[in-house]
């Protein structure tokens, strides 16, 4: 897998592109516009066929993606 050029979230731009997810996450190219189509995913529509993610909100969707409730006991 390639790792990312970035060490830490404060060092990630205030908005990514697609690639930018997509080399964050660590996936295709493929993957990452597939997810960006997703309706709750954080994107902004700029102008026709340009879309960029907003870092804090891309951050927090993925805590809200990756959060669990706790099992029924």
């Amino acid at each position: 897998m390639k790792q990312s050029m970035y060490k830490s979230k404060e060092e990630l731009p205030m908005f990514l592109t697609v690639m930018d997810v997509a080399n964050l996450l660590g996936i295709s190219r493929a993957s990452a516009y597939e997810l960006v189509r997703e309706d709750n995913f954080p994107k902004l529509k700029i102008v026709q066929g340009r879309t960029i993610i907003p870092r804090d909100r891309l951050i927090e969707w993925l805590d809200e993606q990756t959060r669990y409730d706790e099992l029924p006991r």
